[in-house]
């Protein structure tokens, strides 16, 4: 990567400049760069720092039918809801990785069909490469209903799980 393509983030640019910036294409005016408080709506305990990520636009969270293949992989896994924060993207279209996985002091990371670059980060790594950053484990992969319909992506997903939880 040259130094002419590096992206930064809106928070990035916030910590560059802590009080504020002036934006110079309009009239002049201030605008505030303060991270806003976010109310985090997920589902689980995240008694293992463990954080799911996935996008339905049209649900809460996740469909019922995807709901219970997580729960059967959770289970394959010796977990359960409880030990996971699951979180859906759409609720949060300017989630920041860094933002979310601060908050629940997250140890590993699913990312069920949302890129490591919609989430702003620095790195981009492909699906089913598992990807240690900032001391946390990063899984990318397809989407759940597409682990569960393709025997090839399933199996490549239960080795990855193997991996990182030493089954």
């Amino acid at each position: 990567m040259s130094l002419n393509n590096i992206r930064f983030t809106k928070y990035l640019i916030a910590d560059f400049y802590k009080k504020s910036l002036i934006e110079s294409n309009h009239e002049e005016s201030l605008i505030s760069l303060n991270k806003e408080t976010v109310t985090w709506k997920f589902l689980g305990e995240n008694r293992k720092n463990i954080l799911i990520i996935v996008n339905y636009p049209k649900v809460a969270y996740v469909p019922d039918a995807q709901l219970s293949f997580l729960t059967k992989l959770l289970t394959a896994c010796e977990l359960n809801l409880g030990d996971v924060a699951l979180i859906n993207f759409n609720t949060y279209p300017n989630l920041n990785f860094n933002d979310v996985v601060s908050f629940f002091k997250s140890k590993i990371v699913f990312l069920f069909g949302v890129g490591p670059e919609t989430l702003g980060m620095p790195i981009l790594f492909p699906h089913f490469q598992i990807q240690t950053f900032n001391n946390c484990t990063y899984l990318f992969t397809h989407v759940l209903e597409e682990i569960e319909t393709d025997k090839l992506l399933k199996s490549k997903f239960w080795i990855c799980l193997k991996n990182i939880f030493n089954l």
